[in-house]
C-alpha cells in the first residue's frame, strides 16, 4: 500500500486537474478494488475513477441505490488511492440520499478522504420515478459545488445526468440537464449512456469549454480514442465493463471445467509469477 500524506494528497489532487486543463483526450479507467487498480497504474494510465457497479459485483450484490452504502463506497475509493499514486475520482452515486444536505455530506466526506474528485447523479433509485426533476437535480449540484469550494483543497466534481441508463433517451433534456449543472458549477459533465457521434458531439457543443466525459465498453458501441478526441470529448471511462470482462473470461473457464472437463483457460490466465511481481513491486513503494 502507498503512503499517505496531506502534500501527496494535493499533488494528485492539481495533477488531475491538470489533465482536464491540458491538449488531448485522456482515459479514466475504473478499478473495482486495490488490486485492479495497481494494475491499471502498471499500465500506464495516470487517473482512476470507482465504479458502483464493480464494487457491488465484487461484493456479491447487484448495482444499485442501496445496495452499497456511502461508507462502504467511500472505504472502497480510499483503498484504491492508498493502493496506488495515482488521483482517484470516486462514483458516490446520488449523494446517497435524496436531500440536497446528503450530497453536502457525501461530497465533503470525499474530499476529507483525500479523493481527487467524485461524481453525482441524477437518479433517484425509485424505478417507478427514476430522475430527479430538472431544478431538484441543478438544486442538488450546487449544494455539491458549495461544498468543495469550502475546502482548501482543490477537487472536481462530476455531474451526471442518467436519462439514458433508464430508458429515457431524450437528447433535448440531457442537454438542458447537463448545461444547468455546467452553469451550477460542475466541473466535468457526464451522461452514461450516449452511443452515437451526434449525440456525443451535441453534448460537447452545448456544455463547452467545459470537459464532457464519455463512457465505452459499451456493447455494440465501436468508437476509438481517437474519433471521440476528434468529436471534442477530454475523457474516457469505461465504467463496470472491466469487471464484466474479467467475470466474462471466469465464467467462460467454469464452463469449460463443468462442460468439457478440460482447464485450456490456464493458457490465457495471466502467470502466477507476473502478478506477484506487479504486487511484490507495489508492496516496495
Amino acid at each position: 500500500m502507498m503512503m499517505e500524506n496531506k502534500e501527496n494528497l494535493l499533488e494528485r489532487a492539481k495533477a488531475f486537474i491538470a489533465l482536464h486543463e491540458k491538449e488531448g483526450i485522456f482515459v479514466i479507467p475504473n478499478p473495482w478494488d486495490a488490486g485492479s487498480a495497481m494494475i491499471m497504474e502498471t499500465m500506464g494510465f495516470k487517473a482512476l475513477a470507482t465504479t458502483s457497479a464493480g464494487l457491488a459485483y465484487g461484493l456479491g450484490v447487484p448495482d444499485g441505490h442501496a445496495s452499497v452504502n456511502r461508507s462502504v463506497a467511500l472505504e472502497n475509493a480510499t483503498l484504491i488511492q492508498r493502493a496506488t499514486t495515482l488521483p482517484v475520482s470516486a462514483d458516490l452515486e446520488n449523494g446517497y440520499g435524496h436531500s440536497t444536505e446528503d450530497v453536502v455530506t457525501t461530497v465533503t466526506l470525499a474530499m476529507e478522504a483525500g479523493l481527487a474528485g467524485c461524481s453525482i447523479e441524477d437518479a433517484t433509485g425509485d424505478k417507478t420515478n427514476p430522475i430527479y426533476p430538472l431544478d431538484v437535480a441543478v438544486e442538488r449540484i450546487k449544494a455539491a459545488v458549495a461544498a468543495k469550494r469550502d475546502l482548501t483543497q482543490p477537487f472536481m466534481l462530476t455531474a451526471r445526468a442518467e436519462n439514458y441508463l433508464h430508458g429515457h433517451t431524450n437528447l433535448h433534456d440531457t442537454v438542458n440537464r447537463l448545461t444547468a449543472f455546467a452553469a451550477a458549477g460542475a466541473d466535468v459533465l457526464f451522461a452514461p449512456g450516449l452511443k452515437t457521434a451526434e449525440e456525443i458531439k451535441t453534448v460537447v457543443d452545448a456544455v463547452h469549454p467545459k470537459p464532457v466525459n464519455v463512457i465505452m465498453g459499451l456493447a455494440g458501441v465501436t468508437m476509438s480514442i481517437s474519433m471521440l478526441e476528434h468529436l471534442g470529448v477530454k475523457r474516457i471511462s469505461v465504467g463496470s465493463s472491466l469487471i464484466r470482462a474479467a467475470y466474462g473470461e471466469f465464467f467462460r473457464a467454469l464452463e469449460e471445467i463443468r462442460d468439457k472437463g478440460t482447464f485450456t483457460f490456464a493458457d490465457r490466465s495471466k502467470p502466477y509469477s507476473d502478478l506477484n511481481e506487479i504486487f511484490e513491486s507495489f508492496g516496495k513503494k
